[in-house]
């Protein structure tokens, strides 16, 4: 049985329209560190990304921030983290961010969220790692992306069960539904994903 000790969350720059995803983040990061479960994100200092920082600092949790140089000024890095990661750029900061989490959870975002989110699904269905991958689909935020995989299963480009994609619609249920896979995990198989991928990096 693996142990869930740190957790990548992937998330906007900005608040979105609906207060909603404001409060989840703040929340989140509260559950976080209550938790004592490390959060590993983006860096910044701004939108969700600063909502969910701020709000596991505020409570005492650890955060740890991980940015690319270019966007240390646009998205304000946040000063407060135990640690803040400056990569040369995006690869790097995600790589890192890989490496530095047990599992991995998608609040609502623009295309970048969507992109880390769907990364990690692809290294899923080709074996690469074994982590936990969630999405808090927030008043149905993530429907259209789950209407979109459905589509895809059924045209004959992805193979059915391949890789399994969390949800979870109320923040207090996210870090129990993590536990809950983490323990059909070995820490073996946790751990060693990022060795795997980074082997196969270089």
């Amino acid at each position: 049985m693996a142990e869930i000790r740190s957790v990548c969350v992937y998330c906007g720059s900005s608040a979105g329209i609906d207060p909603i995803y404001l409060a989840a983040a703040r929340m989140l990061g509260q559950i976080l560190a209550r938790e004592r479960i490390r959060l590993v994100y983006g860096g910044g200092g701004i939108g969700l990304m600063g909502a969910v920082a701020h709000a596991a600092m505020d409570a005492g949790g650890e955060v740890i921030g991980i940015i690319p140089d270019f966007l240390v000024a646009r998205e304000r890095a946040f000063e407060g983290a135990r640690e803040v990661v400056v990569t040369r750029d995006m690869h790097e900061r995600k790589r890192t961010m890989f490496e530095r989490a047990d599992a991995f959870i998608a609040l609502p975002g623009g295309i970048g969220t969507l992109e880390e989110l769907i990364e990690q699904l692809t290294w899923l269905q080709l074996g690469q790692h074994r982590k936990p991958v969630l999405a808090l689909n927030l008043n149905g935020f993530w429907d259209p992306l789950l209407a979109l995989l459905t589509h895809l299963e059924s045209r004959g480009f992805i193979r059915p069960r391949s890789f399994e994609l969390l949800l979870a619609e109320r923040v207090e249920d996210v870090v129990p539904r993590l536990r809950e896979v983490a323990r059909e995990i070995s820490e073996n198989e946790l751990r060693g994903a990022a060795a795997r991928v980074i082997a196969q990096e270089m």
